[in-house]
């Protein structure tokens, strides 16, 4: 190419955007850990199923965006909006409601504005529920299959609490938020600070701490705030009281999110709730609540434990990549 204008260069690498992003040996090799990742769950009779890409409704998190779409009736004057899963969370706790089971399910995934070396809008996600598990048994098992998958050494454990107060000095429970705010200020590069606590603390934990923590072995930080709930059971026999939630982090990824589920429906919808107005306040597009999952609950989730887990991640991993579009047969620049 070193006498090509830079016109023809361009037409050149236009040409070639027909490509997977991904080699062949490492589809082939994906493959091979996609069948090894299905056996752990076989081996332990968990239930493989399929729930819609396509809701009525989506997540009211507000660190977590749905990409809408539009469908049209034929013959129909206007269009329902409708809205990509962000992740099959609510369609498969639906079906533990129904008497499932423990289940498990690969699937895609869809989330606005994701892209760079660890995000793609569209991504695979291994999520699966364990009735008669809290979150610190999940953990045990999401260890078991890193290990099976990445042939690595089994996790440390550390609490919220205690990674905040050894890495950073400070009491993530009991730090009034302009204290947070301040060290922010002082550590991290950002021209503005949300006078928020939850998000003074994603950023702590993304640029002060996650750089410094997995290195070795994954990691697993477990009892979070209770204004990081999410879907987590609430423990207040604490002092302080904490969500029943963990994370898994290794070699600088966040690979896995699990919770020790809610089942109380109007915890859940108060909760719902508060999102909104978070993102009413922050002028955030808000969306409408699911209304066949708070149903779900009010009918009777069992008692059981939750996580979900990057697939491409795992994979960038596994194959050593350096890019999650390495690892995908066509990245989002590709699709």
């Amino acid at each position: 190419m070193a006498n090509m204008s830079q016109e023809q260069k361009n037409d050149h690498i236009d040409c070639l955007a027909w490509q997977p992003s991904a080699s062949i040996e490492h589809l082939k090799r994906r493959a091979k850990l996609m069948a090894i990742i299905r056996d752990f769950f076989a081996k332990r009779e968990i239930l493989e199923i399929e729930t819609p890409l396509l809701s009525h409704a989506s997540v009211t998190d507000p660190y977590v965006l749905g990409i809408p779409a539009r469908f049209q009736h034929h013959g129909a004057t206007s269009e329902t909006a409708v809205y990509l899963q962000t992740s099959p969370e609510y369609p498969m706790k639906r079906l533990l409601a129904a008497g499932s089971g423990s289940i498990y399910q690969i699937s895609k995934a869809f989330r606005q504005g994701d892209m760079g070396r660890y995000h793609n809008p569209e991504f695979t996600l291994l999520e699966w529920y364990r009735l008669g598990f809290n979150h610190l048994d999940l953990m045990n098992e999401v260890d078991a299959l890193l290990q099976t998958v990445l042939h690595c050494e089994p996790a440390d454990r550390v609490t919220y609490s205690e990674l905040f107060t050894t890495l950073l000095g400070i009491n993530p429970h009991t730090a009034s938020t302009e204290q947070l705010m301040q060290y922010v200020q002082d550590h991290i590069e950002i021209t503005t600070v949300d006078n928020d606590r939850n998000t003074c603390l994603h950023l702590l934990l993304t640029h002060c701490i996650e750089p410094r923590i997995g290195r070795h072995r994954p990691l697993c930080i477990y009892d979070f705030p209770i204004t990081q709930a999410a879907l987590a059971k609430i423990r207040d026999t604490e002092n302080p009281p904490v969500a029943s939630r963990f994370e898994v982090y290794f070699r600088g990824l966040e690979l896995a999110n699990g919770f020790h589920e809610l089942q109380d429906s109007d915890e859940q919808r108060e909760r719902f709730h508060q999102d909104i107005l978070y993102r009413v306040k922050h002028q955030i597009p808000s969306v409408p609540i699911d209304e066949h999952f708070l149903a779900a609950l009010q009918a009777g989730l069992p008692d059981c434990a939750g996580v979900a887990l990057g697939i491409d991640r795992l994979m960038m991993l596994a194959l050593h990549a350096d890019s999650i579009s390495d690892v995908m047969s066509f990245a989002f620049d590709r699709a």
